[in-house]
């Protein structure tokens, strides 16, 4: 819509009210002097994982995290009140994450606990003693739980992974070597393992019961990663990469 200056004068209010619907085009002499368009609240809350060094100046609560994730198709990360978005993984991250599943799973048949690979929702709340002190939710790209009573009847899991494992990606790098490294830390996991698709590494961490780094591994190629959690799984980063 085009109005001249004197008719935004006379009737501001007016004009006010329309832009809620359509941009207002302001002339003068017959010229286009400005624009009047609708305001938006900034998503100052909502972190791009592209989107490095972005700093947010609001902390979310578990509550409008959900309501986020209810209204969207896009999967979302909750860690320290600050939303993520998680970007699509890419074919080479898709074939490493197969293959690390694929000998977790022949691991685990049969044995108590179970590997599950992601999306699923992964609730840590670090130090606090229940989740609604300090609500995190993550959705790791390999995790083995041991603590299956914590699927609750909503068929969620609400326990505390044994071991979980990232591969990390340019725009998640950050994320998971500092941030999701934090956090697993302090929310009681026994073993992380870092995997670097450019240089075909991995970094393993393992975790004390006080919650601290117990051990730091640097893998590279030509070598074998053996969990520090359970005994007997061993994985060549040949094998891990063979296919990339």
């Amino acid at each position: 819509m085009h109005v001249n200056t004197t008719d935004l004068q006379n009737a501001f209010g007016k004009y006010l009210s329309l832009v809620e619907k359509e941009d207002i085009i302001i002339t003068k002499n017959g010229k286009n002097v400005a624009k009047l368009i609708r305001y938006n609240e900034p998503d100052h809350f909502l972190i791009h994982e592209e989107a490095r060094g972005y700093k947010t100046t609001k902390k979310i609560s578990y509550e409008e995290y959900m309501e986020l994730v209810d209204s969207s198709d896009q999967r979302y990360e909750l860690i320290d009140g600050e939303i993520y978005l998680l970007a699509s993984p890419s074919f080479k991250h898709q074939i490493v994450v197969n293959e690390i599943a694929g000998h977790f799973y022949n691991y685990f048949k049969g044995k108590p606990c179970r590997s599950l690979t992601g999306p699923l929702d992964v609730r840590l709340f670090g130090f606090a003693t229940k989740f609604e002190e300090d609500p995190n939710v993550v959705q790791p790209d390999v995790v083995v739980v041991c603590d299956l009573d914590k699927v609750n009847d909503a068929n969620k899991y609400e326990g505390i992974p044994t071991l979980v494992v990232e591969v990390l990606s340019p725009s998640n790098r950050g994320k998971d070597m500092a941030i999701k490294l934090s956090l697993y830390m302090k929310s009681g996991i026994k073993e992380y393992w870092v995997v670097n698709l450019e240089n075909k590494s991995i970094l393993q961490y393992s975790f004390s019961p006080e919650r601290d780094i117990e051990g730091l591994t640097s893998l590279g190629e030509g070598e074998t990663i053996e969990s520090s959690a359970f005994a007997g799984l061993e994985i060549s980063l040949a094998d891990i990469f063979a296919e990339i």
